[in-house]
Protein backbone atom coordinates (compact mmCIF):
# COMPACT_ATOMS: atom_id res chain seq x y z
CA UNK A 1 0.00 0.00 0.00
CA UNK A 2 1.59 3.39 -1.00
CA UNK A 3 1.98 6.54 1.33
CA UNK A 4 -1.13 8.11 -0.50
CA UNK A 5 -3.50 4.99 0.38
CA UNK A 6 -2.08 5.50 3.92
CA UNK A 7 -2.54 8.90 4.02
CA UNK A 8 -6.17 8.61 2.46
CA UNK A 9 -7.49 6.00 5.32
CA UNK A 10 -6.19 8.18 8.27
CA UNK A 11 -9.56 7.78 10.16
CA UNK A 12 -8.14 8.81 13.48
CA UNK A 13 -9.72 12.82 13.42
CA UNK A 14 -13.57 11.49 12.92
CA UNK A 15 -15.55 12.58 15.45
CA UNK A 16 -18.77 9.90 15.38
CA UNK A 17 -18.84 6.45 13.97
CA UNK A 18 -20.98 6.78 11.70
CA UNK A 19 -20.50 8.32 9.03
CA UNK A 20 -16.82 6.95 9.39
CA UNK A 21 -18.36 3.26 8.76
CA UNK A 22 -20.15 4.89 5.89
CA UNK A 23 -17.24 6.22 3.58
CA UNK A 24 -15.74 2.74 4.69
CA UNK A 25 -18.33 1.00 3.44
CA UNK A 26 -18.71 3.27 0.18
CA UNK A 27 -14.95 2.52 -0.08
CA UNK A 28 -15.76 -1.64 -0.10
CA UNK A 29 -18.52 -1.14 -2.45
CA UNK A 30 -16.08 -0.37 -5.05
CA UNK A 31 -13.46 -2.68 -4.42
CA UNK A 32 -14.99 -5.65 -2.85
CA UNK A 33 -15.55 -8.48 -5.77
CA UNK A 34 -19.10 -9.68 -4.09
CA UNK A 35 -21.35 -8.76 -0.86
CA UNK A 36 -19.13 -5.77 0.83
CA UNK A 37 -22.41 -5.91 3.36
CA UNK A 38 -21.09 -9.79 4.54
CA UNK A 39 -20.47 -9.32 8.10
CA UNK A 40 -19.71 -12.09 11.03
CA UNK A 41 -22.55 -12.11 12.81
CA UNK A 42 -21.41 -13.82 16.52
CA UNK A 43 -24.15 -15.11 18.98
CA UNK A 44 -23.73 -17.35 22.14
CA UNK A 45 -25.37 -20.43 22.64
CA UNK A 46 -28.04 -22.16 25.60
CA UNK A 47 -24.67 -23.41 26.63
CA UNK A 48 -22.26 -20.55 26.42
CA UNK A 49 -20.60 -21.76 23.51
CA UNK A 50 -19.58 -19.04 20.64
CA UNK A 51 -21.53 -19.43 17.22
CA UNK A 52 -20.34 -16.96 14.47
CA UNK A 53 -22.01 -17.10 10.79
CA UNK A 54 -22.22 -15.14 8.17
CA UNK A 55 -24.90 -12.51 7.50
CA UNK A 56 -25.54 -9.38 4.97
CA UNK A 57 -26.21 -6.27 6.82
CA UNK A 58 -29.48 -4.91 5.73
CA UNK A 59 -29.36 -1.22 7.23
CA UNK A 60 -27.48 0.85 9.83
CA UNK A 61 -28.08 4.41 11.41
CA UNK A 62 -27.05 6.18 14.61
CA UNK A 63 -30.01 3.72 15.78
CA UNK A 64 -27.48 1.22 14.81
CA UNK A 65 -26.97 -2.14 12.71
CA UNK A 66 -29.63 -4.13 11.37
CA UNK A 67 -29.81 -7.39 9.33
CA UNK A 68 -32.75 -10.25 9.16
CA UNK A 69 -33.07 -13.97 9.83
CA UNK A 70 -35.59 -16.44 10.51
CA UNK A 71 -36.02 -16.14 14.47
CA UNK A 72 -36.48 -19.88 14.37
CA UNK A 73 -32.86 -20.22 13.54
CA UNK A 74 -30.23 -20.70 15.77
CA UNK A 75 -28.73 -17.43 15.43
CA UNK A 76 -32.69 -16.68 15.85
CA UNK A 77 -32.84 -18.49 18.57
CA UNK A 78 -29.61 -17.64 20.32
CA UNK A 79 -29.84 -13.36 20.29
CA UNK A 80 -33.68 -14.00 21.56
CA UNK A 81 -32.43 -15.85 24.61
CA UNK A 82 -29.66 -13.27 25.25
CA UNK A 83 -30.14 -10.14 22.98
CA UNK A 84 -27.23 -9.38 22.55
CA UNK A 85 -24.59 -10.24 19.55
CA UNK A 86 -21.51 -8.66 17.91
CA UNK A 87 -20.44 -8.25 14.34
CA UNK A 88 -16.92 -7.96 12.52
CA UNK A 89 -16.69 -6.42 9.10
CA UNK A 90 -13.57 -7.19 7.51
CA UNK A 91 -12.56 -5.48 3.93
CA UNK A 92 -9.84 -7.58 2.84
CA UNK A 93 -9.38 -5.56 -0.61
CA UNK A 94 -9.25 -2.33 1.57
CA UNK A 95 -6.86 -4.11 4.38
CA UNK A 96 -9.63 -2.59 6.98
CA UNK A 97 -12.16 -4.26 9.80
CA UNK A 98 -14.49 -3.03 12.10
CA UNK A 99 -16.13 -4.55 15.04
CA UNK A 100 -19.52 -3.59 16.44
CA UNK A 101 -21.24 -5.33 20.00
CA UNK A 102 -23.94 -4.45 22.14
CA UNK A 103 -27.50 -5.38 23.30
CA UNK A 104 -29.79 -6.13 20.24
CA UNK A 105 -33.41 -5.11 19.64
CA UNK A 106 -36.34 -6.61 17.02
CA UNK A 107 -37.01 -4.25 14.43
CA UNK A 108 -40.58 -2.55 14.33
CA UNK A 109 -43.00 -4.64 12.16
CA UNK A 110 -43.13 -1.78 9.71
CA UNK A 111 -39.46 -2.02 8.82
CA UNK A 112 -39.87 -5.77 8.53
CA UNK A 113 -42.52 -5.83 6.46
CA UNK A 114 -40.60 -2.89 3.77
CA UNK A 115 -37.31 -5.01 3.79
CA UNK A 116 -39.50 -8.44 3.18
CA UNK A 117 -41.28 -6.91 0.39
CA UNK A 118 -38.14 -5.33 -1.61
CA UNK A 119 -36.86 -9.36 -1.61
CA UNK A 120 -37.17 -11.49 -4.94
CA UNK A 121 -40.45 -13.27 -4.80
CA UNK A 122 -38.13 -16.53 -4.51
CA UNK A 123 -36.78 -15.52 -1.26
CA UNK A 124 -39.66 -14.87 -0.13
CA UNK A 125 -41.18 -18.18 -0.63
CA UNK A 126 -38.04 -19.74 0.64
CA UNK A 127 -38.93 -17.81 4.13
CA UNK A 128 -41.78 -19.94 4.36
CA UNK A 129 -40.30 -23.58 2.65
CA UNK A 130 -36.81 -23.40 4.82
CA UNK A 131 -37.11 -24.67 8.51
CA UNK A 132 -33.38 -22.46 8.97
CA UNK A 133 -30.81 -24.70 11.45
CA UNK A 134 -33.22 -27.50 11.18
CA UNK A 135 -32.44 -31.43 10.11
CA UNK A 136 -33.38 -31.24 6.57
CA UNK A 137 -33.89 -35.24 5.72
CA UNK A 138 -33.13 -34.77 1.78
CA UNK A 139 -32.65 -31.90 -0.98
CA UNK A 140 -35.49 -33.07 -2.36
CA UNK A 141 -37.60 -32.03 0.86
CA UNK A 142 -36.69 -28.65 0.74
CA UNK A 143 -37.77 -28.46 -2.89
CA UNK A 144 -41.15 -30.22 -2.30
CA UNK A 145 -41.73 -27.27 0.43
CA UNK A 146 -40.52 -24.52 -2.30
CA UNK A 147 -43.32 -26.40 -4.61
CA UNK A 148 -46.12 -25.80 -1.94
CA UNK A 149 -45.46 -22.70 -1.06
CA UNK A 150 -44.85 -21.32 -4.42
CA UNK A 151 -48.69 -22.73 -5.60
CA UNK A 152 -50.31 -21.35 -2.28
CA UNK A 153 -49.19 -17.93 -3.03
CA UNK A 154 -49.31 -18.44 -6.82
CA UNK A 155 -51.13 -14.54 -7.25
CA UNK A 156 -50.93 -12.08 -5.26
CA UNK A 157 -48.52 -11.10 -2.54
CA UNK A 158 -46.64 -13.22 -0.66
CA UNK A 159 -47.13 -12.40 2.92
CA UNK A 160 -43.85 -11.91 5.79
CA UNK A 161 -43.75 -14.88 7.72
CA UNK A 162 -44.75 -14.22 11.52
CA UNK A 163 -41.40 -15.74 12.55
CA UNK A 164 -39.30 -13.84 10.09
CA UNK A 165 -38.41 -10.38 11.15
CA UNK A 166 -34.98 -8.44 12.02
CA UNK A 167 -32.19 -7.46 14.55
CA UNK A 168 -30.63 -3.94 15.13
CA UNK A 169 -27.47 -3.99 17.31
CA UNK A 170 -27.24 -0.68 19.48
CA UNK A 171 -23.31 -0.71 19.90
CA UNK A 172 -21.80 -0.15 22.98
CA UNK A 173 -18.56 0.16 20.90
CA UNK A 174 -17.22 -0.06 17.63
CA UNK A 175 -13.93 -0.48 16.05
CA UNK A 176 -12.29 0.69 13.79
CA UNK A 177 -8.85 -1.50 12.47
CA UNK A 178 -6.95 -0.31 9.71
CA UNK A 179 -3.59 -2.42 8.74
CA UNK A 180 -0.61 -0.78 8.68
CA UNK A 181 3.23 -1.54 7.95
CA UNK A 182 5.25 -4.26 10.42
CA UNK A 183 1.86 -4.93 11.98
CA UNK A 184 1.58 -1.54 13.92
CA UNK A 185 -1.70 -1.34 13.04
CA UNK A 186 -4.68 1.81 13.48
CA UNK A 187 -7.13 1.05 16.22
CA UNK A 188 -9.70 3.45 17.08
CA UNK A 189 -13.06 2.50 19.71
CA UNK A 190 -15.60 4.79 19.56
CA UNK A 191 -18.01 4.34 23.31
CA UNK A 192 -21.50 5.93 23.40
CA UNK A 193 -21.07 8.67 26.27
CA UNK A 194 -23.38 9.81 29.42
CA UNK A 195 -23.82 13.59 27.11
CA UNK A 196 -24.65 11.37 23.99
CA UNK A 197 -22.07 11.91 22.24
CA UNK A 198 -19.24 9.44 21.54
CA UNK A 199 -15.69 8.52 23.56
CA UNK A 200 -12.87 7.95 21.33
CA UNK A 201 -10.22 6.05 22.41
CA UNK A 202 -6.70 4.90 20.47
CA UNK A 203 -5.70 1.24 20.75
CA UNK A 204 -2.16 -0.21 21.14
CA UNK A 205 -2.15 -2.60 17.71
Amino acid sequence: MSDAELKKGDFTEHAEPFRLFAEWLADAEKSEPNDPNAVALATVDSDGLPDVRMVLLKGFDEAGFVFYTNFESAKGREILASMKAAMCFHWKSLRRQVRVRGPVEVVSDAEADTYYASRPRGSRIGAWASKQSRPLESRFALEKAVAEYTARYAVGDIPRPPHWSGFRIKPQSIEFWHDRPFRLHDRIVFSPNASGGWDKTRLYP
